[in-house]
Order: C-alpha cells, then structure tokens, then sequence
C-alpha cells in the first residue's frame, strides 16, 4: 500500500480551486441537474436581490439569473480569484461576481435569497460563518443550500472512494470535518443554521442521475480521476497504481454506461430557511 490519503484539506482559494477551474465545463456539466431542485426552493416569485455562496465558475448563478424575474440583482461570491475570473469571463452582464470568504464578508447590503450548491460544506467554523451569513440575509428573505447526502448515496464519491483505497491507504474521514458530505446528514446543517438565528429551517432529499463527462467509460473515469480530492495523491503514486486505479473506475463506469455516457445516482438534500 501507498502512504495514506487524508481527505480533510480543501484549499479552495489556491490549489483546489484552480484545478477546479482547470476542470469547469465538465464539473458545472456534472452538477447542472442540481441547479433546478435549488431554484425552484428559492421561491423566486418576485425582482429580488440574490448571493449565491461559494458559487465556484458561476454555472449555478447563471441559471439563477435566467430564472429570477426582471429586476432582479444576482451576485456570486467565493473565495478562489481563479474562479471568480472564470466566472466573471463567462457571465456577460447577467451577474456579477465577488472574491470573498463568505464566512466573514459583510456585503454593504442584505439580500432576499441565498443560495449555494455544494458551498457551504467547508467552513473551517461553520457556527462562526452562518452567524455571518445571517446578517446577509434581509427580513422576511430565504435560504435554499444544496448538500450532498451520505457519501455511500453519491455514486461518483463512493466509486471514487472504493476505487482508490482498492491500490492505496486512504484515511477515515471526520465526519464533522470540512468536506463534501459533511452534512449528509441535514439535521447537523438544520441545527447550526437554527442556532445561526434562521427560522422555519427545514430539508428534502432529491435524487437524480448526475452526467460524467467523457465519450467512453475510460473517459469518464479519467475525469473523475484527475477532478477529485484524491487527484494529489494519485499523481504521486507509481504508474502502475495510478494505471491500476484507472483500469478498475473504467470497469466501474462501464456498468453506468448508457446512451453514449456515464450516468451515476446522487442524492442531495435541499436546505431551507427564512430570515
């Protein structure tokens, strides 16, 4: 076995950050079917003023300005500048984009809706962050977070996962550490945004098949291979692990093979709240 894969660093505003941007269209293709069950619990019935938190490349508040009735103001926020450039390059005039740790941002004024599609999951002190984003958050307004569910429930991450401790040590992950499936379990998420000053918090799980990008299963486990927390570790790996690795998520990714790609389950819990 290899040296051991901690999953616990997530340094959004450097490394993971660019090689999320270096990876954009097919990570903003992967999580597109999530943007939908997100808009419509925002509630956007209304012009409105609307942040979304750690909005990565700016896939999501694209569709968020698309949906949001004239007259509304749409901006994204996060703490990475390679993606707020990416995002700022690509959205025209639809939106614009802040770089900011949201866990301590003030903006000059509150907004109506809040949003985040897999954002708020990394907070080094989520208490401290949520109170913060209380104070974004105007009277009356509206929060809708989207959350990945159990990792066992997330057919990209659990094949990963498998596929990787399979030729490599990988580390037990800390639950209430910052990762991707820290909420899985939304009532951690419903009770930190209730202790934050929230109200009427609540969530519902959605599942959908989430679209790897590549032509072939080769392609596809490529993608998921080089785009995860475990790209690192494996680049520094022997050949034959990292071909190894490869060889065993393409048999996987073959069993998900339909219709000309790769399509895995997910769920996903839909978090709300009220100002």
């Amino acid at each position: 076995m290899q040296k051991s894969l901690s999953e616990s660093g997530y340094d959004w505003a450097s490394g993971r950050g660019a090689l999320w941007r270096d990876k954009l269209d097919g990570m903003e293709a992967l999580l597109a079917p999530v943007d939908m069950p997100l808009i419509e619990a925002l509630a956007l019935d209304l012009p409105c003023r609307i942040a979304e938190i750690a909005c990565g490349g700016g896939g999501t508040t694209r569709a968020i300005a698309a949906a949001a009735p004239a007259g509304s103001e749409v901006t994204g926020f996060d703490i990475s500048p390679d993606l707020v450039a990416a995002a700022t390059a690509r959205a025209g005039d639809v939106a614009r984009f802040v770089e900011a740790d949201v866990s301590t941002y003030r903006p000059d004024r509150p907004f109506d809706r809040l949003a985040s599609r897999f954002g708020v999951m990394f907070f080094e002190d989520p208490a401290a962050a949520f109170a913060n984003l209380r104070h974004w958050l105007a009277p009356g307004g509206r929060l809708a977070f989207a959350v990945w569910g159990p990792a066992a429930e997330v057919g990209f991450m659990a094949q990963l996962r498998a596929t990787v401790a399979s030729v490599m040590e990988v580390a037990s992950a800390d639950p209430d550490a910052p990762g991707p499936c820290r909420y899985g379990d939304p009532a951690k998420l419903i009770a930190l945004l209730g202790a934050a000053g929230f109200e009427d918090t609540a969530s519902r799980s959605v599942h959908c098949m989430l679209p790897v990008p590549g032509d072939t299963p080769e392609a596809a486990a490529a993608f998921l291979l080089a785009s995860s927390s475990m790209a690192a570790p494996l680049a520094d790996a022997p050949a034959e692990l990292r071909e190894r690795a490869h060889a065993r998520l393409t048999e996987i990714c073959s069993g998900h093979f339909e219709d000309g790609r790769v399509q895995m389950p997910a769920r996903v819990e839909i978090v709300t709240a009220a100002g």
